[in-house]
């Protein structure tokens, strides 16, 4: 088998063989595939596409061609989301403890924040003392007495898809629906749950910017979480603003609590409600709507909280800061952010929104870069709201007064004010079961 006829089998639009496939993943793996050839087969894919048995077949070869996950000795169902990544997206935070609570076994794996989007693992050692490194055997002691545990992804997980996004990043094929599938699936995949509810993000702050495209995905990817066995259902969720309004990652931690604690601002509770509704209703706890009302009771009776105290107790963090998130390290400074116009705010940049957290020292540009754990941002008005000349919407918080202009006007700019009030949008536009 050549390399060089494959390239050109999927450049003069055939369909790839499983065989071929396979070959293809196992030589981006051992590095025996020169990396202007992987390019060469990725730019091929990205104008002749693949169909989805060719999809499944690269999703499992990178899903292979790393570590996988045995869960068999966890207990129980269990039940795992994941989000396509947005800005203020601190779902996991709420979630996982709902659905835990209420008895389904929740073993998540969680990335961290690169530019304008934000990771769950950067909001959890945001936690003083919280572990994000277990060994496999502490993991799954942990998910049986507890119900629950977020740790980062291991090095060893899927790398094909390290090597083949770093190739897609600098070659301008990332946006290639089959390669986006087989990099998400690839690695949700090596873990070893039974439910999946994909969380997949839509407009101005995701990499999906319309919803067309965005159901385009997650029907792709709802197929191959299916043909692996497992129960799949996708959320398709409104990313044209910041989810909440906390964008920063210590900041993100106390809206979470908030929110357990029903205090949660209302699109942050009803995205969290339903993403655990489902992620119940695949564990076999009843109807979609039986399941989110399961997960109101679960925040009323403080039993979600609980969880989430628990875990953070489990994984050597401060649970005092869960029962009283006012003890969080604030950054140092503040500024306040107040609007040059009058009028409603019809549409904001969600995108540029996190890139002006990411510049107050929230995020990284690079895997290596520090992170500021109590910089970012509070949103004080929101898409739809009303704002008068010289009104405060948002603040700024840093340890630098010096990074607050850039920011502040990177802010102002993405956030369009005009005389009429704009359309209302939903914050869940479909389900693809």
């Amino acid at each position: 088998m050549r390399m060089y006829d494959i390239i050109k089998k999927k450049r003069d639009g055939g369909e790839l063989s499983t065989e071929e496939i396979k070959y293809f993943i196992g030589g981006v793996t051992d590095g025996s595939i020169p990396d202007y050839q992987i390019s060469a087969l990725c730019m091929a894919i990205y104008f002749r596409g693949m169909t989805v048995r060719e999809t499944c077949d690269l999703t499992f070869a990178v899903r292979d061609s790393g570590e996988r996950l045995d869960f068999s000795a966890i207990g129980g169902i269990r039940a795992d989301k994941h989000s396509t990544g947005g800005v203020g997206d601190k779902t996991s935070l709420v979630v996982a403890p709902i659905v835990a609570s209420l008895g389904v076994k929740v073993a998540k794996m969680s990335g961290r924040g690169l530019g304008h989007t934000g990771g769950t693992v950067d909001k959890l050692e945001a936690i003083e003392g919280f572990r994000t490194t277990l060994s496999e055997e502490e993991f799954i002691k942990q998910v049986n007495d507890v119900g629950l545990s977020i740790v980062g992804q291991s090095r060893q997980f899927a790398p094909a898809d390290k090597k083949l996004y770093a190739l897609r990043d600098v070659t301008a094929t990332v946006d290639s629906m089959p390669l986006i599938a087989a990099s998400i699936m690839g690695k949700k995949l090596a873990a070893d749950d039974d439910c999946i509810v994909l969380d997949v993000k839509t407009g101005s702050g995701s990499f999906m910017k319309t919803v067309e495209k965005s159901r385009e995905l997650a029907r792709l990817m709802v197929d191959i979480g299916k043909n692996a066995g497992k129960k799949m259902v996708a959320l398709i969720t409104n990313m044209d603003r910041p989810l909440g309004n906390a964008i920063g990652n210590s900041l993100e931690v106390i809206e979470a609590v908030e929110t357990l604690n029903g205090r949660g601002p209302e699109d942050l509770t009803e995205v969290c409600l339903t993403l655990a509704g489902y992620m119940l209703s695949l564990a076999g706890k009843g109807t979609p709507a039986k399941c989110i009302a399961l997960a109101k009771e679960a925040i009323l009776d403080g039993s979600a909280l609980k969880k989430l105290m628990e875990t953070v107790a489990a994984q050597g963090g401060d649970a005092n800061l869960i029962a009283d998130p006012a003890k969080f390290q604030r950054a140092k400074f503040s500024y306040a952010v107040r609007s040059t116009e009058r009028g409603y705010i019809c549409a904001v940049d969600t995108e540029a929104y996190g890139l002006a957290s990411l510049a107050l020292g929230a995020g990284r540009n690079t895997a290596e870069d520090a992170i500021d754990y109590s910089a970012g941002i509070i949103l004080r008005k929101k898409t739809g709201d009303r704002v008068e000349q010289g009104e405060e919407i948002a603040t700024l918080y840093a340890n630098d007064e010096a990074l607050f202009p850039a920011a502040a006007k990177k802010l102002l700019a993405a956030t369009v004010v005009k005389d009429e009030v704009p359309e209302e949008e939903p914050l869940i536009y479909d389900v693809v079961e």
